[in-house]
């Protein structure tokens, strides 16, 4: 299994890129590309009781998809393995659930372990099949951009394989320099400094995503119930049918 901080145990120093508003190009940039989401879309931290919805949510792309992710074409057993050693008191993960509270969106923003790059983290971000195209890659990439700044992270990067344009293309909007070495290329860029709003926003969009999901979890609850009790009359129901036969 490929080591998620891999980058941060053998990097060497780099000119500083310029400091870019990422939060503000990537959102700019999305709105530009998906007007219809100029809206707030919840996104939730994800913790470790998440694990089995985020191994469903991996093992659920298809092999190109994991290929793209993992910049391999991980089996089963490895993304299972990658989901047993997330730690998920270091690095943060963030998630997009639908209403049936699959998770369809997750980004993986984690922090280096080397002590002379404590300031740096690395940026990963998967999405499902059936939520393509609404911009969600771009969305977590803002929330990680805010924590990341928050957390008094400068450099953020990604790496990924070239082919991977829809990460690029991300990477690219929100300012990043992106330095291609053949089959792999590695996009970085410099946070400005959190700031109050930086801060208020993060806070406003967890109660925001934490409402979302708890409100999620009670309409599937109801709908269980009414289930169960639609059973329950359509056994009452036909117990008098044969009652009266």
């Amino acid at each position: 299994m490929v080591d998620p901080t891999r980058w941060f145990k053998s990097a060497t120093p780099r000119a500083p890129a310029p400091v870019v508003d990422a939060a503000g190009a990537a959102r700019a940039s999305e709105e530009r590309h998906f007007p219809s989401l100029s809206v707030v879309v919840p996104i939730r931290s994800v913790g470790p009781g998440q694990r089995e919805r985020i191994l469903a949510h991996l093992l659920s792309l298809e092999p190109h998809d994991r290929y793209l992710r993992f910049g391999y074409a991980a089996n089963d057993e490895q993304i299972t393995r990658y989901v047993d050693q997330l730690n998920f008191e270091r690095d943060e993960l963030f998630g997009i659930f639908n209403r049936r509270l699959d998770l369809i969106a997750m980004a993986h923003l984690a922090f280096s372990i080397d002590p002379q790059y404590t300031s740096c983290a690395e940026f990963g971000v998967s999405v499902a099949k059936s939520a393509r195209g609404r911009g969600y890659g771009s969305r977590l990439f803002e929330r990680a951009v805010m924590h990341a700044r928050n957390e008094g992270v400068t450099q953020l990067f990604i790496h990924a394989l070239s082919e991977n344009t829809a990460m690029l293309k991300i990477a690219r909007h929100a300012g990043a320099i992106i330095e291609r070495d053949g089959s792999e290329s590695e996009a970085h860029l410099r946070l400005p400094p959190a700031d109050f709003d930086s801060r208020i926003t993060e806070l406003v969009n967890q109660q925001v995503a934490f409402t979302d999901y708890h409100l999620k979890v009670q309409a599937k609850q109801f709908w269980r119930l009414l289930n169960v009790l639609q059973d329950i009359r359509q056994g009452v129901r036909e117990a008098r049918e044969r009652a009266r036969g």
